[in-house]
């Protein structure tokens, strides 16, 4: 299964049920990791962490 597929698939769940609420959670938590995962192996690491 491609990544592609999966949020296709995602999308047309969000739209057959309604559940348009759904999508700025997944955003969030989606940026929040790739901050994470930066933080974890970027000099920029003691700057970020202050933002938590």
């Amino acid at each position: 299964m491609s990544k592609m597929q999966v949020f296709s698939e995602f999308w047309q769940f969000l739209k057959y049920n309604k559940k348009y609420w759904l999508a700025p959670i997944i955003i969030v938590l989606v940026l929040v990791g790739f901050l994470l995962v930066l933080a974890k192996s970027s000099a920029l690491a003691p700057f970020i962490y202050t933002l938590f």
